[in-house]
């Protein structure tokens, strides 16, 4: 297991590389939903094709790319990334976004958090992980 630095190195050079691939023109990746030869480099963060997401995930991102409405108070809030799995930014750099769980009462676990440069993390356990999710 990497340590915490190392660790957080993995995952901003495997976010960089998913937006790369994702949102530049001439890229290999499309942004249109083509899935990706390798889900994740060895040893890097996780990642899931927005495809893939659960469907309230998708609905999610739509709602993000609108700019809303969004169904809960809290969406759009600042995350704090207390837990240090995601690059160190500055305070308000990330945003969060619930992402509904059937059958749940509450926000339950699941969560979208975006970064100012177009990053995109999903997390199904509230925050213990995170995949980068590529479009």
């Amino acid at each position: 297991m990497p340590n915490r630095p190392a660790r957080l190195l993995l995952v901003l050079l495997s976010a960089l590389t998913a937006l790369l691939l994702t949102g530049c023109p001439g890229g290999t990746g499309t942004g249109s939903g083509a899935r990706s030869p390798a889900a994740s480099a060895p040893g890097g963060p996780a990642t899931v094709q927005a495809a893939d997401l659960p469907p309230e995930a998708r609905e999610t991102l739509r709602l993000i790319d609108d700019g809303g409405p969004f169904p809960y108070r809290k969406d759009g809030s600042t995350f704090g990334n207390f837990e240090r799995l995601l690059p160190e930014r500055e305070r308000g750099y990330y945003r969060e976004y619930t992402v509904p769980t059937p059958g749940e009462r509450d926000r339950g676990a699941r969560r979208i958090v975006t970064g100012r440069e177009g990053e995109v993390y999903y997390t199904d356990d509230h925050y213990e992980t995170f995949r980068v999710v590529l479009r």
